[in-house]
Formats: C-alpha cells, structure tokens, sequence
C-alpha cells in the first residue's frame, strides 16, 4: 500500500524569462514501511522533492497525496530531518527533543512526557550527553539530537533531506548505521535523499535517480540482505555489481566532458626553471627520491608540555608520482602537507624537494585547499593571473594570459574566465583553484581534501578534472583525503598514518591499476576492492584509537 504519492508533479520558481523549471512531471509511490532513496547531484531538485512530501511547498502542477488525501501543509505524521540542524542553543539535548513532546503530546503528564524524551534520547545514544546545550555537542552530536526530535514526534514517515552530509566520514557511517537500526525496529515509511551511492546501497529498499532537468531518472532495486554490512559488502559480488551500475548511470546523466582543448600551452619558461606543462618531463637534479621526508617531526608548546602531533615520518617520493595520504581525523595528514608547502615549520628532520631543503613557501610547491581561497570581486580570468604574473617574469602579456585560458579550459570553465568567484558556485571556485594550482607549473602539487566541501558526485566530477589535468603535466602531487575511493581512483601509492597524536605511516599500498583511470573502469577492475579492503581495514584497525606501531615497523614500512 502507498503512503505517499506524487501524481503528474512539476515544481518551478519565477515567473517569465527569470523561471527556473526545478521538478518535471513526476510520477511517484512510496510502500508503507518502505526505505527509498533519492539519489542525485545537487540541483536536481532533490531538496524540493522532500519538502512538497513534508508539505512544506506546493505543486505548480499535479498533487501530492498522504494516505489518498491531498498534502496542504507540515503534519505531525510526517517528520523532517534536515541537513542542518536548527538546534534551540539555550535549551539542553532534553529540552530541544521535548519542545517536540510537547507539541505532539500535549495531553501527557510531566512524567510520561519525560519518559518519551528519555527514550529517544537514548535511543540516538546522547543519555550521556542529555543536560548539554548545542555549543557543547559536535556536529554529530547536534545531528543526532535533531533524529531524536524527528522520531519523538512519533511520525508515521521520516524524511531525511541530506541529514549526513556535513558530518565526517566516519560520525557520518554511525549515524547511517543508527538510522537504519531505528528504522528497522520501527519499519517507519523513510525517504531519504543523498549524493552518496555507497549510503544509499547500505539504506535503501529501493534507489531512484534524479535526472539534472528534475525528472526522475532509472531505479535499481535493492535485494542485498539485511544487516548490510559494510566491510563485508565490499567483498559481497551483488554490492559490486549494484555500485558499478548505479554509479555508471549518475555519471552518464550528470558528468559531461565540459574541458575543452582550443588553446595550446606557449612554451614559456616559470620563473623557478621548470618548462610548460605539456612539454617533455623537466629535467631535474633527480628523478628517484625527487621528495625526501626525513625523521619528519612537529612539536607544538602546550602549558602540559611538548605535544608530538607526527613523529619520525619517513616517506621518499619519485618524480611524477601521485601520492594519497590518508587517515581518520587529526592523524596529521594536514600538517604533514603544511609543512611541505613551507606553511608550517619543521621541528625536527628535513624535508628535500630536488635535493634542496624546503624552507618557506614557493611558488614551486603549489597548494590546493579545501577552500579555494579565491578573491572574491576578481574573475576566474584574474585570481589565476595573480600567480602566473609572478611566476613567468619573462613571457609576455600575451603568453601569461594564454597559460591562465589554457588551464581554465581544461578545467571546464571556458565560458566563465569572466566571471567573479562570487557569482561562481563551489565547485566552479575549487574549479579555479586546480588551474591557478597548475598554471604556476609547480614541481610540487599539494591537494589538502581539496574535494572536502563538495556533494560526493560534484567530487566524481572534479577528480575526472583533476586526473586528466594531473595526465598532462605529471607533476609531482600529494593528496590529503579522509575518502577511500579518491584514494585509490588518484594514486600510485597510498600512505596511511596512524592516529595522533604521535601520527606517523602505518602501511603503504602500491595501487598497480592502468592509467588513464576513470571512476567507471575502476570499479569493473578485478584488484579495485582488493585495494579497497587493504584500506579500508587499516582505517577500521585504527578507528577506535588504536595505538600507533612500534617506530621500527613503521620506518621500515615507510622505507619500502
């Protein structure tokens, strides 16, 4: 039986010439007891979807209908979990799931009032944490506190808008995890949407696909057992399978070669001796070890004393590898690359880049945050520029603008070098950020989670941006990722650290798989999650904290 339905729905905001057509014509059940998943890139109407399920818009055409009735507005049957949390910062965890209680229970008395809200308090495991107000929670704290507020409301459907996607990977997999349980023990009616595929294979009953004109595209049921789980679904051939398919499908209807390859580079000479990217492989002073870490420390003064945040790094590094450095949360990932870049001090050890001690920041050693870092009244054309004048002091105007259009159109954005970074969206920002990165024609690029702040299928898209940029140049290039996909999909070599502090290697893997790489090829190859496993449980080893090895193990890991 359906408990929620869509009949010949389309959504559109504006009127005339400033219209924006956001869901067409759709068609929709939702089985009671049922976990459907909405998956799809940002800007396909997901969001809009949800909130005409909650009533909290209306169709411009067709109707939306709860149990045969038309939806004209938010009911109690029907609870909402935001990407954001909405959190009252003066009330405790017991006080914001309670304004909930009260709402829906009016009638009760003060005790069975407080005995629901110690229910679903424990029940998103916060007992512990139930007298604290937001500010004293973290984010997946505060996340679970608004789950909590959403089930004491006792709906009959949950609609999960995005409730993850701000959380780390791993609070991100435990509340999965939780929200699955719940959903188990209660068989309530759930929609979710998300960007994730590996999310949506763990919850759904059934995965439908957004198209990005808003219709709604294929639908893949899911027939894997429950429990799912997720170490052992990465050897579970059906979950390959599923994975392959439905990530094949997004990638089809919403990443499309937008690089563009009219211009050609001029071959001008940067200022630290380097030629143009696209010309034959540098010379250099050495190919093997082209970047040696060597006893790598960094120490910071606290009032308790010295803090050894990473100790005794010990990594070499050839010309033109692809490095991925990877660990949970404050391993010392970030630092390592800090220090790298010159941004950071060493406090004891040595790093080498062609045989020369890294002591400051270089244009030499280009950097890629999680934020762009972008002047925002500038366009695309002129924040890429600003580095490129300073780099090349020999070429001219010409040439300068020619190296900045050369690399803004292998990114994709050929028809935006025009337009101010504040006008831009965030992955067209991060966009600028990888040209501006290349076109100082570094010998050394450094990525830190440079994908971090995008939706997952935004992150597919510019990994498929980077690779083929990073296939021209071959630059010398380390990333830090908190994703194991990225990872391995980027790498020749993927170096995993121990948990801080006192972070150091804990285990290199070889990532022998054919280059060009793309996402699609990748998940068909018969090693990808052999490599897969081989990360994915050196991170579960240390993901309860675990203390690191012993220092001679990890050097001679390192050293290999």
């Amino acid at each position: 039986m359906s408990v929620l339905e869509l009949k010949n729905v389309s959504k559109s905001f504006g009127e005339g010439t400033a219209r924006t057509d956001v869901l067409k014509n759709i068609n929709l059940q939702v089985q009671e007891g049922e976990f459907l998943v909405l998956l799809g890139f940002s800007g396909t109407g997901k969001t809009t979807l949800i909130n005409l399920m909650a009533g909290l818009e209306r169709p411009a055409e067709g109707v939306v209908t709860y149990r045969d009735r038309a939806i004209t507005g938010p009911g109690p049957e029907r609870g909402v979990i935001f990407q954001s949390y909405s959190l009252m910062p003066w009330l405790t965890v017991n006080g914001n799931v309670a304004l909930a209680v009260d709402t829906v229970f009016p009638g009760l008395s003060k005790a069975g009032k407080q005995a629901k809200v110690d229910h679903y308090v424990k029940m998103v495991g916060l007992s512990h944490a139930a007298n604290r107000r937001p500010a004293e929670l973290s984010g997946g704290m505060r996340q679970r506190v608004n789950v909590a507020r959403a089930l004491a409301m006792d709906p009959e459907v949950l609609l999960l808008d995005e409730p993850l996607s701000a959380l780390d990977a791993l609070t991100r997999a435990n509340l999965a995890d939780e929200i699955e349980a719940i959903w188990e023990a209660d068989k309530k009616t759930c929609v979710l949407i998300t960007n994730d595929v590996d999310e949506a294979i763990l919850l759904a009953d059934r995965i439908i696909v957004l198209n990005p004109d808003g219709s709604l595209g294929e639908e893949f049921t899911v027939a894997i057992p429950r429990p799912r789980d997720r170490s052992a679904m990465n050897t579970d051939e059906s979950f390959k399978r599923l994975r392959a398919a439905v990530t094949s499908c997004l990638m089809d209807v919403g990443i499309k070669a937008r690089a563009e390859g009219t211009k050609t580079l001029p071959d001008v000479t940067p200022i630290h001796g380097l030629p143009a990217a696209v010309a034959e492989a540098a010379k250099s002073i050495t190919e093997e070890r082209f970047l040696d870490f060597s006893q790598l420390h960094k120490i910071y003064p606290t009032p308790k004393g010295p803090l050894t945040v990473v100790e005794d790094f010990n990594l070499k590094i050839n010309k033109g590898e692809f490095i991925s450095l990877i660990g949970h949360s404050g391993c010392g990932k970030s630092t390592v690359l800090t220090m790298a870049a010159g941004l950071n001090a060493i406090s004891k050890g040595a790093i080498k880049l062609d045989r020369r001690h890294v002591e400051g920041a270089d244009p030499e050693r280009a950097v890629v945050f999680q934020s762009p870092n972008l002047f925002p009244w500038l366009t695309a054309r002129e924040n890429c520029a600003i580095g490129v004048d300073k780099v090349y002091p020999k070429a001219s105007q010409a040439e300068r603008q020619d190296v900045v259009e050369y690399y803004l159109e292998r990114v994709g954005l050929a028809d935006a070098m025009d337009k101010p970074a504040n006008a831009m969206s965030n992955g067209m920002q991060q966009r600028v950020g990888i040209a501006r990165a290349f076109a100082l024609s570094p010998k050394l690029l450094l990525l830190d989670e440079p994908f971090g702040m995008l939706d997952s299928l935004t992150r597919w898209e510019l990994q498929e941006v980077l690779m083929e940029v990073w296939s021209r140049t071959k630059v010398t290039a380390i990333c830090v990722t908190h994703d194991v996909d990225e990872a391995i999909l980027l790498a020749d070599r993927v170096v995993m650290m121990t948990n801080g502090p006192q972070a150091t290697i804990g285990k290199i893997t070889e990532v022998d798989l054919p280059r060009p790489r793309t996402r699609k090829a990748l998940l068909e190859h018969p090693d990808y999650y052999t490599y897969r496993q081989e990360v994915l449980d050196f991170l579960e080893e240390y993901e309860h904290g675990a203390t690191p090895k012993p220092k001679a193990a990890a050097n001679q890991i390192a050293a290999e």
